[in-house]
């Protein structure tokens, strides 16, 4: 049995638009990542080079934004619909307040001390919680609380970086 042309081009159309978009972003962010790392050595297996882990994530990375195109041809998905910019603007000046409050920063005749992660820890999860449309400003404060004491023992007791705890009150 022989198909016609339309229901040949009917089989390829994409079903998932929104898993479309979403793996060709992967695959961009892959090719991003690699040609960031372009001039980092992957090394071997014996001897890893720095660039093995960033090459290794955009390899897999771009593989399954590939597997996620190829899905969204086979299977009923979701439309791509318009995203929502306060999301974006909240989560990501979240991590932008917390990048310039936990060293301080200096901008003309503006100046931010170092606040450290007792105070940029509670910042970045607060203002990236107030993306959501379903917050409780009470569970985002317990929750800000405990990540970030979560966060300041795990980085800087059990992993030992140097991340500043509170140098206005301790000094440390």
């Amino acid at each position: 049995m022989s198909l016609n042309p339309a229901e040949r081009s009917r089989g390829m159309r994409i079903k998932s638009t929104q898993d479309f978009a979403a793996g060709l972003f992967m695959i961009a962010l892959a090719g991003l990542a690699f040609y960031l790392a372009r001039d980092l050595s992957a090394g071997t297996l014996r001897q890893i080079g720095p660039g093995m882990l960033p090459k290794s994530f955009a390899a897999i990375c771009g593989g399954l934004g590939l597997l996620l195109c190829l899905s969204s041809l086979r299977y009923e998905g979701e439309r791509l619909a318009g995203w929502s910019w306060r999301g974006v603007l909240f989560v990501l000046g979240g991590a932008v307040l917390f990048a310039l409050t936990i060293r301080g920063f200096e901008i003309g005749p503006l100046r931010v001390p170092p606040l450290g992660m007792a105070v940029s820890g509670p910042i970045v999860v607060i203002v990236a919680g107030l993306a959501a449309d379903d917050r409780n400003v009470k569970q985002l404060v317990i929750f800000a609380a405990a990540m970030t004491l979560f966060c300041a023992l795990l980085f800087k007791y059990a992993l030992g970086l140097p991340i500043p705890l509170a140098p206005w009150l301790l000094g440390i």
